[in-house]
């Protein structure tokens, strides 16, 4: 049975669960992530979006910071943050700390 849909928010705190990993692949000078029975091949944003994912910095941060680097409205940047982590939270890609000390557990 498939637990209940991970919700994204401004303050979730999302990171990369134990059996994703975001690798750069040396022979094609790109960005991978590496997941079961899964290859995928993240776009420049993607890329900066999931490495940010520590489980320490929220979605609202993130977004602060994009704000920052490319002069662009903070809430549509939000905006566009949560749909793709939602979008990998859906697939079980990304996981979302629950506490301060957290090591990674979804809610």
């Amino acid at each position: 049975m498939r637990a209940a849909r991970l919700d994204i928010t401004a303050s979730s705190r999302p990171r990369l669960p134990r059996h994703v990993h975001l690798r750069f692949d040396t022979l094609r000078e790109k960005p991978i992530v590496l997941a079961p029975e899964r290859v995928l091949w993240p776009d420049e944003i993607s890329t900066a979006i999931l490495t940010r994912c520590d489980g320490q910095t929220t979605v609202c941060e993130m977004a602060e910071d994009f704000a920052r680097d490319y002069a662009a409205p903070p809430a549509e940047i939000e905006a566009d943050i949560i749909a793709f982590l939602q979008d990998w939270a859906d697939r079980l890609l990304i996981e979302v700390a629950t506490g301060e000390n957290d090591a990674g557990a979804q809610t």
